[in-house]
């Protein structure tokens, strides 16, 4: 059987978590993880090509073979959620300039299939995190989100393989 590595994005203008692992059968464990900043000061296009450069070396170091990405949802603040959908879309034009396949996760979905609850906090997320994942460790919440969306797509993939 052979490994596949997931790389798992939790996208953000200021903050991008990126967390690659790997699954072996039935078996996760850690490859890489952290985050991608941007300064507020600086202007959005500089930003954008910042997460995506980052993203884009991410890729090239590790060769991931297929990456997950949380999907955008809308806050009340209209302009932040304008930001978010910017970094994404910036972030899936670097996955998908890559040739890598993409899936897309709703927050609750990745909060469901880790903790078991879709309005977990991000604190029992990466609990769950560090135990699906023996020897993580503790990393920030960009980069432990970015791992349960990650492991999130491991699941998934395993049961869409069981029921197709």
């Amino acid at each position: 059987m052979h490994a596949n590595l997931i790389l798992g994005i939790d996208p953000g203008l200021q903050r991008t978590g990126y967390g690659i692992i790997k699954q072996s059968g039935n078996t996760l464990s850690l490859v890489t993880c952290g985050v991608i900043k941007s300064d507020a000061s600086d202007d959005l296009a500089y930003r954008l090509k910042l997460l995506s450069d980052g993203v884009n070396e991410v890729i090239k170091q590790f060769a991931p073979h297929e990456a997950a990405i949380e999907e955008t949802f809308v806050s009340v603040n209209g302009m932040s959620t304008l930001k978010l959908g910017q970094a994404r879309g910036a972030l899936l034009l670097t996955l998908a300039r890559a040739q890598l396949p993409i899936a897309e996760y709703a927050a609750t979905l990745v909060k469901k299939s880790i903790v078991g609850a879709g309005r977990a906090d991000k604190n029992q997320v990466a609990q769950m995190v560090q135990m699906l994942l023996p020897g993580c460790g503790k990393h920030g919440a960009d980069a432990m989100d970015a791992l349960a969306i990650a492991i999130c797509h491991a699941h998934h993939r395993k049961f869409n393989r069981l029921v197709s």
